[in-house]
């Protein structure tokens, strides 16, 4: 059974940081394309991040312009776990973050991500 497993979420104050991480499970995720998405109350689901599976050691990812530079896309376990480090957070970081895999499709485009996660959920105090 494939499962992708959100955590770390949680009630900050703006300027704060945050590290989220996504446990996949039930296929072999090292090989698949890993993303974060978030979607605020009233708002579409947008894309934040993906990386970009690799058998050499060059590093591959893609961010949104609204996080450049403060969010950071990572991966660990031998690929099965894909982190998203959140800094200098902002009240309009609030939101139920999502992380998905995409078997083959390396965008910022939901409709190629095969697998998603519950959600977490951050929320930013000013």
């Amino acid at each position: 059974q494939v499962q992708l497993v959100e955590s770390g979420g949680g009630l900050v104050q703006a300027g704060a940081s945050l590290r989220l991480s996504c446990a996949a499970s039930g296929r072999t995720f090292s090989t698949y394309n890993m993303g974060w998405f978030r979607q605020a109350p009233g708002k579409e689901r947008e894309f934040l991040a993906v990386t970009r599976w690799s058998s050499g050691t060059t590093y591959y990812a893609i961010y949104a312009d609204s996080v450049l530079g403060r969010f950071t896309i990572s991966r660990a376990d031998g690929g099965n776990t894909v982190h998203l480090r959140m800094t200098s957070l902002k009240p309009e970081d609030t939101a139920i973050y999502y992380c998905a895999a995409a078997e083959s499709s390396y965008s910022k485009a939901q409709e190629a991500y095969n697998y998603w996660g519950q959600g977490t959920q951050v929320t930013v105090s000013s």
